[in-house]
């Protein structure tokens, strides 16, 4: 709702409650103005962090934060709710991240954080987190239709309503696009959610349940020497018989009370993606062509409290616990020929269960003085079923978190902290039970589950007023073992121990009662470790990134935001002999709220760009090339300039 006075979560600076520096709050009058070309974009409203897409819409997207390519969220975990997202030995990657199922306008809050020292904070959360907030009750029923270039077409309705004693909230969501690429996207996504929620005694009970169905042709990264040559247009394809489908059902059920929260949920997921990155490299006859399946259901509970130790309220100690079971019916990687199968790298059925826990101390000494001493251990347990006898197998794995931060309060202006942290990331458990290549038979090296993470930040965070706060932060982090993404394979596969330092900045400025400005600019070192000194670059580890928000809401209903987003340089080779070109994206939303109706334009690309939305160095095999194939950059390109225009309708 464009109100005469919008409410921005990110102008809360957080002095006195926050424990770092690269921690925060955004809300929905932050999200709902600036466009969206698509929903894996909602993760840019933590600082620094970058989205992009090297395939179809309906697949998940690839991250940048802190110097990782995160690919599909190796190091870098979300929930809703209290709910995962990430997945553990995925088809296509681990910790693949796939937030295209979220409908923006139900997002209440997201709240960030970055590092290793939260307690609370467990698998795939070395990087960072974010916590997705859906609105108990909406304050505004919503129908909207959006039509843009390249045959986009959004249908939207949303809405809360009495129901006995308590409040049901539904929203349904369908999209479809064509999209730039000469092969047809196809992309028809579903989004469907219901949810009631009543005061039950002391606690504020909701039950919810989601829906989420997409199918989509995938247009992935092409090499640069197709284009080049005249081969293909950069919006081409080598590959038509690309594309996947995903399908996502979830049901929810959580209490809240004063001083304890408790969620149980329940899963049903189903994915299949094919992809053909090297073409005719491996099978010069067949081709390359693979699809990748992942079948399971998820079940899990979440339990988190906290309590005052003393009267004086000096010592709060925070809770919780938190279990889940991947019951994975397959999980598989097939040779394909035109979409259709032709023989079995991998077929597996997986268990993976999983138990954390969490205790933090936060201490208040005198007013300026807090500190939190905390720790979490968590503990693993599979069983691989592998088409191969001799990879499939059994274990467990237990890792200890320790955490310690500290904040002064200078002034009630001004706050500083240290903070210090391990963390941790599993691996695909079928890594760990291998013994030999299924292809090649020969011995394989098996990796540990879980993998640890050590990290360390000092911040500064300012604030003036609720007008304006920024935050500068200077962090560390080590990984044991790094996740990388492998352009030929299709996945992450574990690599060298690695270090990133580097230096960010966020801040946020209302100039006016109607214009307020965000901004966040990150510089990042990025090496493997325990390696020769020419083989230390991280394939991937964007050097910096920047990007420029303005909203603006005037009281006579008009509104407009423009954001740009600039992605650096990265190595693409080990050595450093190849780097991808860094890219600039100009986005802007121009509308109008006349009565219960708003009208909107939507420009993406402004600038109509043809920089890289991501770029990868392998080799690969076209039609008529060598037998080993070419090294090459292969890229996917931003998409062109793009108009959606939307009409929505309000109501209470």
């Amino acid at each position: 709702m464009l109100d005469e006075v919008v409410v921005y979560g990110r102008a809360k600076a957080l002095i006195g409650t926050a424990l770092s520096a690269s921690e925060g709050l955004v809300g929905y009058s932050d999200l709902e103005l600036q466009p969206l070309l698509r929903v894996g974009e909602l993760v840019e409203a933590v600082p620094g962090m970058v989205a992009t897409q090297h395939s179809g819409t309906g697949k998940a997207n690839q991250y940048f934060l802190r110097g990782f390519n995160l690919d599909h969220g190796t190091d870098f975990s979300a929930s809703l709710d209290g709910v995962p997202i990430n997945m553990r030995t995925h088809g296509h990657g681990q910790g693949y991240l796939d937030l295209n199922f979220l409908i923006p306008e139900l997002i209440e809050t997201v709240r960030y954080r970055k590092g290793v020292h939260h307690a609370d904070a467990g698998d795939f959360s070395s990087a960072g987190s974010v916590q997705f907030r859906y609105y108990d009750e909406l304050a505004e029923n919503v129908i909207g239709l959006t039509v843009g270039d390249y045959e986009h077409f959004r249908g939207v309705a949303a809405g809360s309503f009495d129901a006995g004693d308590g409040t049901t909230t539904v929203a349904v969501d369908v999209t479809g696009y064509s999209g730039p690429w000469q092969l047809d996207e196809d992309l028809e996504q579903l989004r469907a959610y219901a949810a009631y929620t009543r005061a039950l005694g002391k606690a504020t009970t909701r039950v919810s349940f989601m829906a989420y169905s997409s199918d989509w042709n995938s247009t992935d990264q092409i090499p640069r020497r197709a284009v080049q040559s005249g081969l293909i247009d950069s919006l081409g394809f080598i590959d038509p018989d690309l594309g996947g489908q995903t399908d996502r059902y979830a049901v929810t059920a959580s209490a809240e009370f004063d001083k304890w929260s408790a969620t149980l949920y329940a899963i049903d997921y189903d994915f299949q993606l094919l992809s053909n990155f090297t073409y005719r490299l491996e099978d010069p006859e067949n081709g390359d062509q693979f699809e990748q399946t992942d079948r399971r259901r998820i079940y899990g509970a979440t339990l988190k409290g906290h309590r005052h130790l003393d009267d004086e309220n000096i010592v709060r100690l925070n809770w919780g616990a938190d279990v889940r079971h991947d019951d994975i019916g397959e999980v598989g990687l097939f040779p394909t020929r035109e979409t259709r199968r032709t023989g079995v790298v991998r077929q597996d059925s997986v268990n993976e269960s999983s138990a954390g826990l969490y205790a933090d101390l936060g201490f208040a000494f005198r007013e300026r003085l807090r500190a939190s001493l905390g720790a979490r251990v968590d503990y693993l347990r599979f069983d691989v079923d592998a088409r191969e006898a001799e990879n499939s197998g059994s274990g467990d794995d237990t890792i200890l978190s320790p955490k310690l931060s500290v904040a002064y309060t200078v002034s009630p202006a001004a706050e500083i902290y240290a903070n210090w942290g391990r963390g941790f990331h599993s691996n695909d458990v079928r890594g760990v039970t291998i013994a030999t290549d299924p292809v090649s038979g020969e011995p394989v090296d098996q990796v540990e589950a879980l993998v640890a993470s050590e990290g360390a930040e000092i911040g500064l965070r300012i604030g003036a007023g609720g007008t304006f706060n920024a935050t500068v932060t200077g962090f560390w982090l080590e990984l044991d073992s790094e996740l990388v993404f492998v352009g030929d394979g299709g996945a992450t596969e574990p690599n060298d121990g690695s270090r990133r330092y580097g230096v960010e900045f966020a801040g946020f400025w209302r100039a006016t009662d109607w214009l307020a400005a965000n901004l966040a600019y990150t510089l990042v070192d990025a090496e493997f470790e325990n390696v020769p000194a020419d083989s230390r670059e991280i394939p991937g580890a964007v050097d910096s990134t920047f990007s420029l928000g303005l909203n603006a809401a005037w009281r006579n209903r008009l509104f407009a935001s423009v954001r740009a987003r600039y992605l650096g340089e990265a190595p693409l080779i080990e050595d450093g002999s190849g780097q991808s070109d860094d890219s600039l994206l100009l986005n802007m939303s121009l509308g109008y709220r006349f009565g219960d109706a708003e009208l909107r334009l939507d420009a993406f690309n402004l600038l109509d760009s043809s920089d890289d939305d991501i770029a990868y160095y392998y080799a690969s095999r076209l039609d008529g090339e060598p037998a080993d194939g070419i090294e090459d950059i292969h890229f996917h390109p931003l998409e062109p300039r793009a108009l959606r225009l939307s009409m929505t309708y309000h109501w209470q």
